[in-house]
């Protein structure tokens, strides 16, 4: 059995850096794999599970398997060299660190009445 799956994925912007977090149960991090190239920034898993069992009066054996792929542009500013990603529990968590100028503090700009 085939299935297609596209990972949860939430994209979050702190102070210092962009957070990409993936939902990936049943994934083993030997299966994942993340890229960045051209500004772009993929994900790629592939999931194989394999039921068994055996008992007295019958044999079941189900396999299913199947892979993504996710692709995400790179806001300017992205420390590329400095990228991480760390799966625990399921979750994959990519570390995006904003460059220093990226890292600027946000001006207000103040609105005038006409």
């Amino acid at each position: 059995m085939t299935f297609a799956m596209a990972p949860a994925v939430d994209i979050s912007d702190t102070e210092n850096a962009y957070e990409v977090t993936a939902e990936m149960p049943g994934i083993d991090e030997k299966n994942i794999e993340v890229r960045v190239a051209n500004g772009v920034l993929t994900i790629k898993g592939e999931k194989q599970d394999e039921k068994e069992e055996n008992k007295k009066d019958y044999y079941l054996r189900e396999r299913s398997f199947g892979s993504f792929e996710r692709a995400f542009q790179l806001p300017d500013g992205v420390d590329t060299d400095k990228i991480d990603a760390n799966f625990k529990k399921g979750i994959l968590t990519v570390t995006l660190p904003k460059g220093l100028e990226a890292q600027k503090a946000a001006k207000t700009i103040n609105v005038k009445a006409a």
